[in-house]
Order: structure tokens, then sequence, then C-alpha cells
């Protein structure tokens, strides 16, 4: 299965000025077509943190969706960061002129129409809302930071490119919640749960308060999350704790 990461973009994130959306829905969009998030990362508005960030991810296969920085004002460096990781030219996209034209007519010129250069190459991605569109290069699809537009991109790119990937793999979790028990007197069994099954993902999410517990579990396919959630609550049986399940 490809990897899908996500950047998103903007020092409003960062300072607190905005709250970030894109993460959640990000993961709910994913999750209804049966994908998952490999990686997220936040990037303030650095030009050569973003060309580093471009240039690492551009050199694998993952699919990656970024969020904002793609207009046309002095602090939107997405465009010319993408072209420099490529290190291709900005080129005026003429799809991408014609839908601005189409929205905005002779207001498209001088300054919307900046809207339109991208990345040589580049592929256009319809915006729904008002046509100023989106680029992809590779497998990455830079769309704006207004979650009311950069959604439905996402889906549309999803929708459009990859339904060969949907609903390949069902992937689900069982945890039990270990009571009063500490991280460190179950290491040792959780990595013998994890050498013993290696196709599943062990997680351990401990939580303080008055009684204190550890949400302990695995995912990955059924096939190999079942076995592995009973051999976890009859190891933690054997070593004397009590659980029930979450």
């Amino acid at each position: 299965m490809q990897n899908i990461g996500i950047y998103i973009i903007g020092d409003e994130i960062l300072s607190g000025k905005r709250e970030d959306k894109h993460l959640s829905n990000a993961i709910q969009t994913l999750k209804a077509r049966g994908l998952s998030l490999a990686w997220a990362e936040y990037l303030g508005d650095d030009p050569a943190r973003l060309v580093a960030s471009f240039k690492r991810s551009l050199a694998t296969s993952d699919l990656v969706f970024s969020f904002g920085g793609i207009g046309a004002t002095p602090d939107d460096f997405t465009r010319q960061a993408s072209a420099s990781a490529l290190d291709v030219a900005i080129v005026r996209h003429a799809g991408a002129v014609a839908e601005l034209e189409a929205q905005f007519g002779e207001g498209a010129y001088p300054k919307r129409v900046l809207m339109a250069d991208f990345p040589a190459g580049a592929d256009l991605i319809p915006n729904p809302v008002n046509r100023c569109a989106g680029f992809s290069v590779q497998s990455h699809y830079f769309l704006p930071g207004f979650p009311q537009m950069a959604w439905p991109m996402m889906e549309w790119v999803l929708d459009t490119h990859y339904s060969h990937l949907f609903n390949q793999l069902i992937l689900i979790e069982k945890a039990i919640n270990v009571y009063e028990a500490g991280e460190s007197q179950l290491i040792d069994f959780m990595n013998e749960i994890v050498a013993k099954h290696p196709d599943t993902k062990l997680f351990s999410l401990p939580k303080i308060g008055a009684n204190r517990k550890i949400e302990l579990g695995v995912k990955g396919e059924e096939s190999a999350v079942l076995p592995a959630i009973a051999e976890i609550k009859a190891g933690i049986t054997a070593l004397g704790f009590t659980w029930d399940d979450c």
C-alpha cells in the first residue's frame, strides 16, 4: 500500500492565529475510503525548509497532499518551493488561466493570473469554489489553505486518480485496559508480542488518573489482529494484572 502523507503550511498555524483542521479532516477523508495517513508535517512560510521537505518526499513514491501557500501574495512560497525542489521553472498553466478567466473575466488580470503560475509540467486540480486551481507534480497534490476549497479538491484527487487503492486492506484495532500496571512492567511482554506478531502494530497508551491503567492493543488486518489480542489477554492474565476490553 502506498504511503500517504500531508503537509500543512503557514505561519498562522504555527503561531496559533488559525487552528488547523486539515489533519483531522484528512484522516476522516482517507478512512472513509479504506485508506490511512502515514505521516503529517507542519511547516511555516520558510522557503528553504519548504524546498528541503518537498525534495525529501518527492524522492519517494508517497502520495502527498499539501495544504496552503499557493496564493500569489509575498508570503506564499509553496509554488516556487515545489518548482525549486524539482529543479524546474515556474510557467503559466493555460488551463489554470482559462479557469481564472471564466471566473473573473478581465478581473483575472493583472494579479489573479499569477495564481496560474505552476512548476513546469504540473497538472491542474480544479477548484469547485472559485476556480483558482491547485496543481500536482508526480504524486504530490498542492491545495489551497482554505478548508472549503481544499477538502473537496482532496476528495476529487482521491476519487479521480486513486480509487483503485480504496478498501484494499480492511484494518481493525483491538485493545484492552490493563489496570494498576506501569509500562516498564510490560515492556518485555510487549516486545514478545511485537516479535511474534510482526504483521500487527502494537500500541500502549497509559492513562493517569485515580485508577492507573494502560490501553494496550494492536492494529492491522483482522487475520493478524485476532490471534495477537488473544495472546495479549492470556499474557496479561498470566502476569497477574486485571484487564477488561476497551
